[in-house]
């Protein structure tokens, strides 16, 4: 450990870390738009610029380490006339379309310009012109026009993916960010480079002239679409009062995960965020009711179906569909309910299907929790059609992927004969006209719980987004089916969240004890 001092204030920081990283550590900002903490620091932008008591010159926060008894000024009018100078050579170049721009409202340039710059331009001089609109390939558009050369995207396309799409061309005012021999941009993280872009050269084509920045909140959540889950932002538009949108979400981004993720995520989890808020099963739908069903005669209509086979000791003519979507503390009720309280009831798992993964963060699983169901100690058997279609008098399916692995003709003629027929899901589907009754459930965005990913770390999250409609976590509906089932009406009325359920089930099961 050395001690330094930054703007007067004593810091004992660690041997060989830079100033900018003791001056995070500190929580004193340093204007920056090439350093990013995945790269190597290499001080193309020169705004982290800093004052050392006895160098005669400004230096980089960003590649000086420190040393110790080392003085340092982030905010002297030294360092503020340089990053002033810094801003305006930037900006000499820099297209006066911030109205436009969706970079707005989150650009470090009009941030910093705001802070150092106030200056009245002294460029009289024609701008050089560069391309506008260059597509680099599936997600992204290229504006050369506002690129400030930080070669973060360079760098990532580098160093992360190890494509090397992207170049730096030319030299002087005519350097420009462009493509190799025509190539596009395409891989699994794309979207990162648009994250990553500290102004608005490179955006994003989903989120393009979508809606502004500071009309979307944002809220932490686990990405669902593998087995990964990695850590995400949800940017969602709360919405007008005087007229609706077409959709909640906007965009999905990258959360930091050291863990996990680190700083990115793949295209799949990017892009993919549709589901939230398309074909959404918002209401309950029973087949045989005119009438609006409620939640608390939905629950009581399924445990008398339940108890009527239980006091007849035929629960062998249950089948439970469930998934690997469902967080630890659902599966765990699951399991309570339908394997110790119930017995000898039927339990399969229907799952998303596998595709292929790759070697940086995206798996060939495409559901979150498999590894949770394992260690809770199921059996993820495939659904028996023959056990469906000749040996069940009561099917509870959760969720819709069966539609993915079976036929809807083999479904309709298995689900023909069964007496009572439930799905809770959280979409609407070909299933909805076989069954009895349709009751609505949430995402994992919706809810609070927990996952367990591929690698065995067990993650907490809780709800980002508002429940659509009637639309239940499948949590508090277990819960008061336990309740309702009355055989172990103790045990379920403890459960008022998943927070309960997580320290009981950790009490039961050593793996989620730890």
């Amino acid at each position: 450990m050395v001690k330094i001092r930054i703007d007067d204030r004593e810091l004992e920081v660690q041997e060989g870390i830079t100033i900018f990283n003791a001056a995070s550590e500190a929580g004193i900002p340093i204007p920056h738009f090439c350093y990013h903490p995945a790269f190597v620091p290499e001080g193309t932008c020169r705004m982290c610029l800093v004052e050392i008591e006895g160098v005669p010159k400004l230096e980089l926060a960003c590649s000086t380490v420190v040393r110790d008894g080392m003085i340092v000024s982030t905010q002297s009018d030294r360092v503020r006339d340089g990053r002033k100078g810094v801003l305006e050579f930037l900006l000499a170049e820099h297209p006066l379309d911030c109205p436009i721009c969706d970079q707005a409202g989150d650009c470090k340039l009009q941030d910093y310009y705001e802070d150092y710059g106030l200056y009245e331009s002294q460029f009289s001089e024609v701008k050089d012109k560069h391309d506008k609109k260059v597509d680099l390939g599936k997600h992204l558009i290229h504006d050369q026009e506002r690129c400030v050369l930080c070669r973060r995207c360079v760098r990532f396309l580098c160093e992360v993916t190890g494509t090397e799409d992207l170049g730096v061309f030319e030299r002087g005012s005519h350097t420009e960010v462009n493509l190799y021999l025509d190539n596009q941009v395409d891989n699994n993280y794309s979207g990162n480079l648009a994250q990553i872009c500290p102004v608005g050269a490179i955006t994003d084509k989903d989120f393009r002239f979508q809606t502004r920045s500071w009309f979307l909140e944002e809220a932490e959540s686990i990405c669902p679409l593998c087995s990964r889950g990695c850590s995400i932002q949800i940017g969602y538009h709360p919405g007008f009062s005087r007229f609706s949108l077409p959709k909640r979400v906007y965009r999905i981004r990258a959360k930091t995960n050291e863990t996990v993720n680190g700083y990115w995520i793949c295209d799949l989890g990017r892009y993919g965020y549709r589901y939230l808020d398309e074909n959404r099963a918002t209401n309950l739908k029973a087949r045989d009711s005119q009438s609006r069903i409620q939640w608390d005669a939905a629950v009581t209509l399924l445990s008398e179906k339940i108890k009527r086979l239980y006091y007849m000791k035929r629960t062998s003519r249950i089948t439970v569909i469930l998934n690997s979507a469902l967080t630890n503390e659902e599966l765990y009720l699951a399991g309570k309910i339908f394997q110790k309280d119930l017995t000898d009831v039927n339990i399969f798992f229907a799952d998303a299907a596998p595709e292929s993964g790759d070697d940086v963060l995206l798996t060939s699983e495409r559901t979150p929790n498999r590894r949770g169901a394992l260690e809770l100690g199921f059996d993820l058997k495939p659904v028996d059609m023959d056990i469906l279609s000749s040996q069940t008098d009561l099917v509870i399916i959760f969720g819709t992927h069966i539609l993915e692995t079976h036929s809807l003709s083999d479904l309709s003629n298995a689900m023909e004969n069964i007496p009572a027929k439930f799905v809770l899901a959280p979409h609407t589907s070909d299933l909805d006209p076989m069954v009895d009754m349709v009751l609505p459930s949430t995402h994992i965005a919706e809810k609070a719980g927990s996952l367990t990913n591929i690698d065995g770390l067990v993650q907490s999250f809780q709800s980002a987004l508002h429940p659509l409609g009637e639309s239940q976590a499948e949590w508090q509906v277990l819960v008061d089916l336990g309740k309702e089932l009355a055989i172990n009406f103790k045990f379920y009325g403890q459960f008022s969240n998943p927070k309960n359920i997580n320290r009981e089930m950790g009490k039961e099961v050593p793996f989620f004890g730890k």
